[in-house]
């Protein structure tokens, strides 16, 4: 099974590959469900393809399209043309009819938000142009393998790791009401995540209440889905026809894709310490884990009773960059570092090296007692290290 891991930036798109992913995804300016994301501009065509190399990558222009926005991707096309595609992940059918004219040689790959959860829809679908349906994430391993049977060419992408969104396939009008922020327009402010106090009465029973669980303050976080998590289940994901594992998360952290990648990926590689990545996807930044609508209908186990934050167990430090002199390196610094504290590399195959006997060092080599997100900065240390390596720090 191919390994699709998120990419909304391009430094992202590069831990992506660096970890472990046969396949990434990003957005494109204006046409993505994630506007925020980052997401790759029109002028980084030719670094995203050194980047890219021989893997594959997927450019979402999966958001519902009004008129307008029909036309100014139509005028976008030309551009288009230099980026190093290899499918366009798409929902509305006239933006999928203009890129199939377009660009003829390019998968065209049918986003979940368009909800296809049977092989009747799979397969007109795939007579439209299709070569790949990415499951509506209500799908379970059953629906999954009637469609793969249906006809065994039809390639079958799904979602097994990241967030969860309680309505149906993401079509949610909560974030333009509340924030003026349409979700199905690639802006959607999360306002399913926010902290409630109410009481739900049906109107033709009064006095009956639904049960909602509340925090001491009185609040609640009912609509807040718990994260999805399958990396306990890659042989039925397997044995149902899944092509593709998709991980959700381009507007996660760059720590984010890289540890979650390489868990998944050391998992289907059957390696012998898959184990100990594995158990690093639950110190990673995460709600609750749970298996979404795979096994059936989750029955309301999706929601979160109480409010309830990330779970979290490191901080990302920072990215090691170039070796300057024996020992010395520079850091691109997410956190601040400071000397003396305790630290861990971290890499696609090294769990964690820790390091507690490093000096760091500003703009002009110095020591100092620590180094700051947003400027300059070295590290010496007596550790092996390499370009690419994540620094963290635990939490606990």
């Amino acid at each position: 099974m191919e390994l699709l891991s998120p990419a909304g930036d391009l430094e992202k798109l590069k831990a992506a590959y660096d970890y472990g992913a046969d396949a990434a995804y990003m957005g494109l300016p204006l046409f993505s469900l994630r506007t925020r994301a980052g997401n790759a501009q029109f002028e980084d065509a030719e670094a995203c393809r050194s980047i890219k190399g021989d893997k594959k990558l997927y450019l979402a222009v999966n958001m519902l399209f009004s008129e307008d926005n029909l036309k100014l991707l139509k005028s976008c096309l030309p551009k288009m043309a230099a980026w190093p595609a290899d499918a366009f992940i798409v929902s509305d059918l006239g933006a999928a009819d203009l890129l199939k004219n377009a660009f003829p040689e390019t998968e065209l790959h049918l986003s979940t938000q368009a909800s296809c959860l049977n092989s009747s829809a799979a397969k007109l679908y795939k007579s439209l142009g299709f070569s790949r349906i990415i499951v509506g994430r209500e799908a379970s391993l059953t629906d999954i393998k009637r469609m793969k049977d249906s006809d065994p060419d039809l390639e079958i992408e799904a979602f097994v790791h990241g967030a969860m969104c309680m309505a149906y396939s993401g079509r949610c009008f909560l974030s333009a009401h509340l924030a003026g922020r349409s979700g199905n327009r690639g802006d959607c402010a999360h306002t399913c995540r926010w902290d409630y106090r109410w009481a739900l009465e049906e109107k033709e029973r009064p006095g009956v209440y639904m049960p909602v669980a509340e925090d001491p303050d009185g609040f609640t976080s009912i609509l807040s889905s718990k994260d999805l998590c399958m990396i306990d289940h890659l042989d039925e994901l397997r044995e149902a026809g899944v092509s593709s594992l998709k991980i959700e998360g381009r507007m996660k952290s760059l720590y984010y894709v890289a540890t979650v990648t390489r868990a998944y990926r050391k998992a289907l590689d059957g390696a012998p310490d898959a184990k100990l990545y594995r158990d690093e996807l639950f110190n990673v930044s995460h709600r609750p884990f749970s298996t979404g609508f795979f096994f059936g209908d989750p029955n309301g186990e999706m929601a979160e009773p109480l409010s309830q934050s990330y779970l979290r167990d490191y901080l990302f430090l920072g990215v090691v960059k170039d070796e300057v002199s024996p020992g010395v390196w520079e850091i691109d610094i997410k956190n601040q570092i400071a000397s003396g504290s305790e630290i861990e590399y971290i890499s696609r195959d090294i769990l964690s090296l820790p390091d507690s006997d490093f000096e760091v060092l500003n703009a002009d080599l110095k020591p100092v007692p620590h180094i700051d997100h947003g400027k300059p900065g070295f590290i010496r240390t007596s550790k092996k290290i390499q370009r690419g390596y994540f620094i963290r720090k635990t939490l606990k």
